[in-house]
C-alpha cells in the first residue's frame, strides 16, 4: 500500500535520522550520507577546497565545513536559494548545472582548483522508474563531467545514482577517469530507497 502525502510526512520526521539532524540543527538528515562515508574513506580533508553541486538545504555543506576547517573552502550550487552562511569560507550561489559555462562559472568563485566534488542532486521524481533513473544518471554524467573540469589532479568525486540499467555504463565512464571508484550505500541512506553512492578517487591527469 503506498502512503499518502501525510502518512509520508509522519513516518520521515519519526525517522531517526530526520531527528538527529533537527537535534543537532543540521539542515538535512542527508547530511549523515556524508558524514558516515568520509568517516571511512576520508575523501575530504582539513583545508579542502570542497564544491557541492545541488546543494540545497544546505545540509552537506556544513558537514563538509567540519571536514575542511578554517582554512578550506566549500562552495554550494543550487537552482534554489540557500540560507547564507556566516563563515567567510562558504560561499552560495544560484546556478544551473547545465549551463554551458557552468565550470568556469564555479572556478571563478574558488581559490584555486578543488580536492573534492560532490553531487546530491536529484530530479523531480516522477515516479515512474525508467525515467526517474534516467533523470537521475543524466544529473549524476553532468555533475561528473563538471568534476572532470574543475577538479584538480589527483582529485575525488561523490555523487548520487539510482539502480538500474544505465548505471553501468556510468560507473564504467568514471573507472576511465578516475583510479578507483566505489559503490557505497551508507547507513543513513533509506533500506528500501533505491539511491546509492559512487565514491570515484584520484582523478586522472590525463581526463
Amino acid at each position: 500500500m503506498i502512503p499518502t502525502p501525510k502518512q509520508w510526512i509522519r513516518e520521515r520526521k519519526n525517522e531517526f535520522y530526520y531527528k538527529k539532524a533537527k537535534a543537532e540543527n543540521y539542515r538535512s538528515r542527508s547530511t549523515y550520507k556524508l558524514v558516515q562515508v568520509n568517516n571511512k574513506y576520508g575523501f575530504i580533508k582539513l583545508r579542502d577546497v570542497v564544491v557541492d553541486l545541488g546543494a540545497a538545504p544546505g545540509g552537506w555543506i556544513q558537514a563538509a565545513r567540519k571536514m575542511t576547517g578554517n582554512h578550506g573552502f566549500v562552495l554550494g550550487i543550487d537552482l534554489k536559494p540557500i540560507e547564507p552562511f556566516t563563515q567567510e569560507y562558504i560561499r552560495t550561489i544560484i546556478a544551473d548545472l547545465t549551463e554551458p559555462d557552468i565550470a568556469e562559472q564555479i572556478l571563478s568563485f574558488l581559490p584555486r582548483r578543488p580536492d573534492v566534488v560532490l553531487s546530491d542532486a536529484s530530479p523531480n521524481v516522477t515516479g515512474v522508474w525508467e525515467v526517474d533513473h534516467a533523470c537521475q544518471i543524466d544529473l549524476a554524467t553532468k555533475a561528473m563531467n563538471i568534476a572532470k573540469c574543475i577538479l584538480k589532479p589527483g582529485g575525488n568525486f561523490f555523487v548520487k545514482v539510482f539502480q538500474g540499467d544505465l548505471l553501468d555504463d556510468f560507473i564504467q565512464d568514471l573507472k576511465v577517469n578516475f583510479e578507483t571508484v566505489k559503490i557505497v550505500k551508507p547507513p543513513a541512506s533509506r533500506a528500501k530507497s533505491s539511491e546509492e553512492y559512487l565514491l570515484a578517487l584520484n582523478l586522472k591527469s590525463n581526463s
